[in-house]
C-alpha cells in the first residue's frame, strides 16, 4: 500500500447524511448551471435525450459537452444494454455504491429503480436503512460486497467476490456488468457530491 492510500484509509469514516430514501429528490447545484435558454444544439447532442435539459445537474455538466456525451452514453451503455446482468441487480449495485459513499440523491434514484425492476420494495429499503452491512440474500448479498470492495479506497476487489458473485450463479458477461455497474456509480457518486447536494 502507497503511502498516500494508507493516509486515505486512515481518515475518519464518511459521516451519513441523515436519511436515505426511495422517494423521488430534488438536486440542487452549487455552482451555475448552463441556463435552458442558452443552451447550444452541441449541448442537447451531449444530453443523449433533450429532456435531460430540465435537469439541474445535466445543464450543470453542459458546460463541457464532449465529457458529458461521453458520460451519457458509458451511464446508458451500462444500464440500458441488453443481455447480461438483469437490469435490477445493475440497480441494486448503483444503491450499494451510492449508499457506501453516503450519495442520497443517487442512491434515492438507483432504489427507485431497483424497487420498480425486481418488485422487492422492502429488501432494497433494508439495504438504505442498514447499510451496506444488510444481508438480503445470497446474489444481491454478493453483488453489494462486489460494489463495496470495488468502491472502498483503497479497492479491495479481487478472487473471493468473484467467487462469491460465481457461487451466487453468476456468469462472465453479469460479472463484467456487476463491476462496471460498482465502479460507474462511485465515480459518479464522487462527481455529484462535489458539485452540489439533494433537498427534500
Amino acid at each position: 500500500m502507497t503511502a498516500a492510500f494508507a493516509a486515505l484509509a486512515a481518515l475518519p469514516a464518511i459521516v451519513e447524511p441523515p436519511r436515505f430514501t426511495q422517494e423521488m429528490l430534488n438536486w440542487r447545484t452549487w455552482l451555475t448551471p448552463v441556463a435552458e435558454e442558452d443552451f447550444a444544439e452541441a449541448q442537447y447532442d451531449a444530453l443523449v435525450q433533450r429532456s435531460r435539459v430540465k435537469n439541474e445537474y445535466f445543464r450543470l455538466l453542459a458546460h463541457d459537452p464532449a465529457i458529458l456525451r461521453e458520460r451519457t452514453k458509458t451511464d446508458f451503455d451500462i444500464f440500458y444494454s441488453k443481455g447480461g446482468l438483469p437490469r435490477a441487480d445493475r440497480e441494486i449495485a448503483a444503491t450499494a455504491a451510492s449508499r457506501l459513499n453516503g450519495c442520497v440523491y443517487c442512491a434515492a434514484v438507483h432504489s427507485g429503480f431497483a424497487t420498480h425492476h425486481s418488485k422487492r420494495r422492502s429488501d432494497v429499503q433494508h439495504l438504505l436503512d442498514e447499510g451496506v452491512s444488510a444481508r438480503i440474500d445470497p446474489r444481491w448479498d454478493a453483488i453489494v460486497g462486489a460494489t463495496v470492495a470495488i468502491s472502498r479506497t483503497p479497492p479491495s476487489f479481487g478472487e473471493e467476490e468473484l467467487a462469491r458473485l460465481r457461487d451466487a450463479g453468476l456468469d462472465d458477461v453479469e460479472i463484467l456488468d456487476v463491476i462496471m455497474s460498482g465502479a460507474f456509480f462511485n465515480w459518479a457518486n464522487r462527481l455529484m457530491l462535489s458539485l452540489g447536494e439533494p433537498s427534500y
